[in-house]
């Protein structure tokens, strides 16, 4: 999964095409023990691009994005927003999963 550069790049990762940006930190526990399965989630679901945005980089777009909690994923397709799993709880493979394919 690639990292987030730059607002600039966001807006063109939001704006063209399908992507999904999981907002996370170094520090998140939660976040470090969904790392192993993503390899295996953006396989299964190669039409979307996944980006990692670091939140302590990013404060400014989490808070635009009323995003507080972490590990969380919002899916955007063409700049317009396609559904967002966003909380502070711990996630499974099954549920990051089933929101995915509830964006279809």
């Amino acid at each position: 999964m690639k990292n987030l550069e730059s607002m600039e790049q966001f807006v063109q990762l939001r704006d063209g095409g399908k992507t999904i940006f999981m907002f996370s930190a170094d520090w998140c526990p939660d976040c470090r023990i969904i790392e192993p399965i993503l390899p295996e989630i953006e396989d299964k679901f190669s039409e979307f691009t996944f980006i990692h945005v670091d939140r302590d980089q990013f404060i400014e777009l989490c808070q635009q994005l009323d995003v507080y909690g972490i590990p969380s994923f919002i899916a955007f397709g063409n700049g317009k927003e396609l559904g967002r799993f966003v909380s502070k709880d711990r996630k499974t493979q099954e549920e990051i999963e089933g929101f995915i394919n509830g964006l279809k």
